[in-house]
């Protein structure tokens, strides 16, 4: 990359931190927002960085990701919040959040055929784009955990929600994130989130829930 080029880049990037500046009531001067500060000031030292290195998308993608970072763990886990709706959107997938814990919620009837375990095609194109934003937003941990109704005994549901939960985590990490990061669970009918009394209520409990948390400080 040309230097002239390299300098443009730079002062772009720079520009991203005006958006975190504020009028002082007092003074009239304008001051970086002390909410905003640390999130914007990585961003902008993260897209210098990628500027220089990868260019103009280095930049962007590094700002982006940075910025996330130092927005602290609520603006870090709302980054990744809005891009899993979006890579989401139309699939079936229940996304909820509570507190900075993320929670997607993958029903059967997007994930597994009646009594299998192997992943659908919808859900191999599901997981594919929750994948991507998993990978790069790493700084979390994610429990897997398999659900299933009360149809059947625990011999036959336990590993049946267990194997489930196995085979989103082997998908996720065949799509790069990190094995590490990842625990399973199946819970068999041990954790219903309707009746079991009908069809419907039958078809909420079955089911595979990601829980994505914010790794807890030592991790």
């Amino acid at each position: 990359m040309k230097m002239f080029q390299k300098m443009t880049l730079v002062a772009t990037v720079a520009a991203l931190g005006l958006s975190g500046c504020v009028t002082n009531a007092n003074t009239g001067e304008r001051q970086v927002s002390k909410t905003a500060a640390y999130g914007v000031g990585a961003a902008v030292t993260c897209g210098i960085i990628g500027a220089i290195t990868h260019g103009s998308k280095g930049a962007r993608n590094s700002a982006a990701a940075c910025g996330a970072v130092g927005a602290g763990v609520g603006g870090y886990m709302d980054y990744q919040e809005a891009k899993l709706r979006e890579q989401l959107q139309g699939t079936g997938v229940d996304i909820q959040r509570d507190g900075n814990q993320i929670k997607l919620t993958m029903p059967e009837n997007v994930t597994f055929a009646t009594g299998r375990y192997d992943l659908s095609e919808h859900a191999q194109t599901s997981l594919n784009g929750a994948a991507q934003t998993l990978a790069k937003y790493n700084e979390t941990t994610i429990r897997i955990i398999g659900h299933t109704d009360s149809t059947g005994n625990d011999g036959i549901n336990i590993p049946l929600s267990q194997n489930r939960a196995t085979a989103v985590a082997q998908y996720l990490v065949s799509k790069g994130v990190a094995a590490n990061r990842i625990s399973t669970s199946g819970r068999g009918a041990s954790s219903p989130i309707a009746t079991n009394t009908t069809p419907e209520g039958r078809a909420l409990n079955r089911r595979v829930e990601i829980l994505i948390d914010p790794q807890t400080t030592g991790n």
